[in-house]
């Protein structure tokens, strides 16, 4: 399938590894123009440089702060005139911190805030008049606790619920525009973030990692983590024009795990 993104230009948020990475990597494949952000130089030049190497695709590597409105100002900008033109925007950060309710002063709720919504906000507010020239759309990666809240991620219960709210209110506004906005879930997949949070609950359930991750790939229909590669698949198709009827949806890459409808 033809995807028809050969020569559009995307923004990717978190793109230095895991699932911004591998988003970043499929749209360059399909001949997109990629420009790529985190707060590392070093590990954004280093994804860049990879990428281009093995795509021959266009591609930039920006240095930014999700909690910094004037990092993300600089992106877009730079973003435009290094490109030209913003027809794409991926919004993804690294998740707050897990815990429970009671462990979390008012200043890691202000850090998780400004981390996952505020930076949605800013982002989208900033590319925004780019993505209205011709049309574009924007993607974010949220959270299964969107839809089935987790114990152990009570701030990310909160700050990416208010995500999900902001995009299904968007998609109304922005339709006139031509702009698309849509959510996507990942279940458990193969990232540093889920070995994190495995090895987080192995210590609190004085575990092993190597168990917490049988236990949950018990609880998964397909029987495994999912790559990342995979859920890049599906962001590719969301941002492309092969879904130019489908925006303020949520869609969910997990192995049928979630048993919400």
């Amino acid at each position: 399938m033809d995807l028809g993104i050969n020569g559009k230009v995307f923004m990717v948020a978190g793109a230095s590894s895991g699932l911004g990475y591998a988003i970043a990597r499929k749209l360059a494949e399909e001949g997109g123009k990629v420009s790529i952000a985190s707060r590392s130089q070093e590990n954004i030049a280093t994804a860049a440089a990879t990428i281009s190497e093995e795509t021959t695709a266009e591609i930039r590597g920006y240095v930014f702060d999700a909690r910094d409105a004037n990092s993300i100002n600089r992106w877009v900008e730079d973003t435009q005139n290094d490109f030209g033109q913003i027809d794409g925007l991926v919004i993804n950060a690294g998740g707050p911190s897990p815990g429970f309710f009671e462990e979390f002063d008012d200043q890691a709720w202000q850090s998780a805030f400004e981390l996952t919504l505020l930076s949605a906000v800013r982002l989208i507010r900033g590319a925004l008049p780019a993505l209205k020239v011709n049309g574009g759309s924007i993607l974010t990666l949220t959270s299964s606790a969107v839809k089935e809240p987790i114990d152990i991620l009570v701030m990310s219960n909160v700050m990416r619920s208010g995500v999900n709210s902001l995009v299904k209110s968007l998609s109304d506004d922005l339709a006139g525009d031509n702009v698309r906005i849509n959510n996507l879930i990942p279940g458990l997949i193969n990232t540093d973030r889920i070995d994190a949070l495995n090895l987080f609950l192995a210590k609190r359930a004085d575990s092993s990692p190597e168990k917490v991750r049988q236990s949950a790939e018990a609880g998964i229909p397909m029987g495994r983590y999912g790559e990342p590669g995979e859920f890049a698949n599906a962001a590719a198709f969301l941002l492309s024009d092969q879904a130019s009827y489908i925006t303020g949806t949520t869609m969910v890459v997990d192995g049928g795990k979630m048993k919400s409808v």
